[in-house]
């Protein structure tokens, strides 16, 4: 067979074989969409919460408390997925947990401040819980469904292609968004209605790809059964599971260790951005003479919904221009190593820098830089870390340590800003500082990791 037009213009991007760009296009415009809703409602994420006051705490702390909670939500969430994911085929399990969200996404809308009710009690820190676990299970189940539909081969040529999607559907997601609302087009307690659009389109094509596969690569799709019901424990059993897995081998330790660092990283350096931009709005407030509490609590959410939106957009854009044109590239010739460490290393760059000189324009500058390579470079890190594992590990860790472990990293956050506040007081210099002491733990973690992952591509 010879590349059709699609596949030689993919191959700017990776290697591709006759027949696989049709699928390839249809993963790549899948998680564009998933990404692409993500990202109408995180901005609004970021100001509800920002008006979610509870007396005796900072908006840092209401902030990562509520991070913290997260990973209890996620407990009990893990556990009915697992449950699900017994039951029901690949396919209607991505249908109905998606139509599920949308749902939800429904509910949010009619329950926002100002629109139908002027203020419903913690209200925001609900929705900030709810968002953590949308942007965990839909983006998760996504990339496990390319996990069952690509063999370790094909999935270090297309993978990193695919991930261009994601990235490039968070940034026009933010795009949109400045866009629909900045011209008035859409009000934004309309986003939550708009997001629900490409989730729809999403779950057709995520029908289509489970079709074709089954019918052109029926034997994968009976080995992935396969590894599905090796997994004998549900529900609770399940996350006893997932928590065990640091006593499987030293590198499922490696990975939880690598994931819980990553994560309560770049969990602090997201509350610290948070509390930066909070002490600053309210300079701010003070200097253009604003008195009136309820004045004060629309400027504060407006402007962090503003600001959150610019931000994510710039994150996207540097990440897009990362996957597009770097993480392939630096998989080929540098191997997994340099995709893995190259994190770690800039976020001891940027900690360094923003402890140094811990303003708004530094941090945010710092940040864009740091999340811009996780969402990109490192992402891609993440799921070619599980290429050369056996299916049946990969189902037991993947799924375990892509959600379990995430929130527990910012669990772990959340500790240190209870200790950092409450018992040491900790200014923001002292924080980032402490940050920079955490990546330089990252950094020993990720040496490891590299050396369990190059002894099992060997025995693969």
């Amino acid at each position: 067979m010879q590349l059709s037009k699609t596949e030689r213009f993919l191959q700017i991007f990776t290697e591709v074989r006759p027949g696989e760009g049709s699928t390839a296009l249809l993963m790549f415009a899948n998680v564009f969409l998933i990404l692409c809703a993500y990202y109408f409602i995180k901005p609004l994420r970021e100001g509800w919460i920002a008006i979610s006051d509870i007396s005796g705490l900072s908006k840092m702390e209401v902030k990562a408390y509520s991070s913290f909670a997260q990973s209890i939500f996620l407990l009990l969430i893990v556990g009915w997925y697992a449950r699900l994911s017994g039951r029901w085929d690949r396919a209607t399990l991505i249908t109905r947990a998606t139509l599920f969200c949308i749902s939800n996404m429904v509910i949010f809308w009619f329950l926002q401040p100002g629109f139908f009710f002027e203020e419903l009690p913690v209200s925001g820190i609900v929705f900030y819980l709810w968002v953590g676990m949308f942007g965990v299970f839909v983006v998760a189940q996504f990339w496990t469904f390319c996990a069952d539909v690509y063999t370790t081969e094909s999935g270090k040529r297309l993978l990193p292609m695919i991930a261009i999607g994601a990235t490039s559907g968070a940034a026009a997601g933010s795009w949109i968004v400045d866009l629909l609302v900045g011209s008035g087009i859409v009000p934004t307690e309309g986003l939550l209605i708009v997001a629900t659009i490409p989730l729809f389109i999403s779950i057709w094509l995520t029908r289509i790809v489970d079709s074709r596969q089954r019918r052109i690569s029926e034997p994968l799709d009976k080995s992935s059964e396969e590894a599905h019901e090796t997994q004998p424990e549900k529900g609770v059993g399940f996350l006893m599971s997932g928590a065990k897995l640091v006593f499987v081998s030293r590198f499922m330790l490696a990975a939880v260790l690598v994931t819980l660092m990553t994560n309560w990283v770049n969990t602090n350096g997201e509350n610290l951005l948070f509390r930066v931009i909070q002490e600053t709005l309210t300079e701010q407030a003070t200097a253009q003479g604003m008195t009136d509490p309820e004045l004060i609590r629309g400027f504060t959410r407006d402007q962090t919904t503003v600001f959150y939106g610019n931000f994510y957009f710039w994150v996207n854009i540097v990440a897009l221009l990362l996957q597009s044109l770097v993480a392939s590239r630096l998989l080929k010739y540098g191997g997994f190593a340099a995709i893995l460490l190259i994190l770690p290393v800039i976020a001891l760059v940027s900690y360094t820098v923003m402890a140094l000189l811990p303003v708004l324009a530094i941090v945010k500058m710092m940040k864009i830089a740091e999340n811009a390579t996780d969402y990109s470079i490192n992402n891609t890190s993440r799921h070619v870390l599980w290429l050369p594992i056996s299916s049946e590990l990969k189902f037991r860790g993947k799924p375990a340590i892509d959600t379990l472990y995430v929130r527990l990293g910012d669990g772990l956050a959340a500790l240190t800003v209870l200790v950092g506040v409450q018992l040491l007081s900790l200014t923001t210099k002292q924080f980032f500082i402490f940050n920079v002491s955490l990546v330089m733990l990252w950094l020993v973690f990720g040496i490891m990791l590299v050396r369990e992952h190059r002894k099992a591509s060997l025995v693969g």
